[in-house]
């Protein structure tokens, strides 16, 4: 178990200097984020959820602005009472909202072999558990659930991500790097939040990551 730990943070520190060049070029895209409000955001409004057996920060960093989050598809879920997969994500908490144009900012990035897994979330549904869900899969692309492409060539690199959810109109719209990528309608559902982090999913890498940073929950004015 603790070779595998080691071997996510050996990877990680490996791709650090091509994460600074990607986010550079990833925050020169254009802005999806005109018209809209940042809404207020402290530390008290990031509240992870980890392995329930393990210390936090044995899955999860904060340093220099930077979450890195990881989960090991051995690991137990978040909750002694829950069946569902491992993860370690943050789940943003005090702007879940039902109604009204909401959207998710942050610069994200996914180190090469990570798979089989969920890196961002719209958490609430009808007759699913979520509205959205981004999943990176075995061909190194970022994908709506699994199935679409929304953006190729995912790995080893930050990308701005943007995510706009429209309640009454029952519509999210995907931009990478300022550009929409993916435009489909929602599931329904009377509550919302967003989420990011790894979430483990079919066929999971034994080892998954992201980190994410200047992360941010708008609304339409």
């Amino acid at each position: 178990m603790a070779w595998l730990v080691y071997a996510c943070l050996v990877a990680s520190l490996a791709s650090q200097a091509a994460a600074t060049r990607g986010l550079a070029a990833a925050a020169a895209a254009g802005d999806p984020t005109q018209g809209f409000t940042a809404v207020s955001l402290g530390e008290s409004n990031f509240e992870l959820q980890r392995p329930y057996n393990v210390p936090s920060g044995d899955r999860y960093k904060f340093n220099g602005g930077v979450r890195q989050l990881w989960v090991l598809s051995s690991d137990k879920p978040h909750s002694p009472d829950s069946n569902t997969s491992p993860r370690t994500e943050i789940r943003m908490t005090g702007h879940d909202y039902s109604s009204g144009v909401w959207q998710f900012e942050g610069y994200g990035y996914v180190p090469s072999g990570t798979t089989g897994v969920s890196i961002m979330q719209v958490f609430g549904g009808g007759e699913t558990a979520t509205t959205l869900m981004l999943h990176v899969l075995d061909d190194g692309a970022l994908h709506y659930y699994d199935k679409q492409v929304v953006e190729d060539g995912i790995y080893d690199r930050w990308f701005r991500l943007n995510v706009v959810h429209d309640v009454g109109a029952s519509s999210l719209a995907v931009f990478v790097d300022g550009v929409e990528k993916l435009r489909v309608p929602g599931r329904g559902g009377d509550s919302h939040f967003f989420k990011f982090g790894v979430y483990a999913q079919r066929h999971a890498s034994s080892c998954m990551e992201s980190r994410w940073k200047d992360i941010r929950i708008l609304r339409k004015d």
